[in-house]
């Protein structure tokens, strides 16, 4: 579903009321991440996009990472991020084995079908990008990423 934010704000749909700007950005963050997840989900097609920012976590690590690592760089709990783990496995884009010098730990590794999947998508997804961040200068950028970034440091003072 797409909204058009100035002409929801202009119609009887909605009442801002006195909302601070506060809380209005951490709504429309929250909206955006709904929205985005759903066209992602639409646009990747073979897995879903929380599926995919796994393996984009995976492949930033230095080394294939634990269960417990990779949930930390996600900020997710333990228990969806192996629900998402176990539906990669099972289509074949990643495999887990033991730690070598710690057996009780599994690791997660990208198959070479995952590595091939996203090399067919590279392109895609850059396309994809580049359209989300139209008409939005560099200073309004990193603007936004600096406020975002300041937010989280708060929100971790909590």
């Amino acid at each position: 579903m797409t909204m058009n934010y100035n002409e929801t704000m202009n119609k009887d749909k909605v009442d801002f009321g006195d909302l601070a700007p506060q809380p209005f950005l951490l709504g429309l963050l929250s909206a955006f991440d709904n929205r985005y997840q759903a066209v992602a989900d639409r646009c990747i097609g073979e897995i879903t996009w929380k599926q995919f920012f796994a393996v984009i976590c995976i492949n930033i690590c230095k080394e294939p990472p634990t269960l417990n690592e990779l949930s930390e760089i996600m900020e997710s709990s333990h228990q969806n991020v192996k629900q998402i783990i176990l539906k990669l496995e099972k289509k074949g884009f990643v495999e887990t084995f033991a730690d070598a010098k710690d057996k009780r730990k599994q690791r997660i590794k990208l198959t070479n079908s995952c590595r091939e999947f996203c090399e067919r998508n590279d392109e895609f997804s850059k396309e994809i990008v580049g359209k989300i961040f139209v008409g939005i200068s560099e200073q309004d950028l990193m603007a936004t990423i600096k406020t975002i970034m300041q937010m989280e440091r708060n929100l971790n003072t909590i």
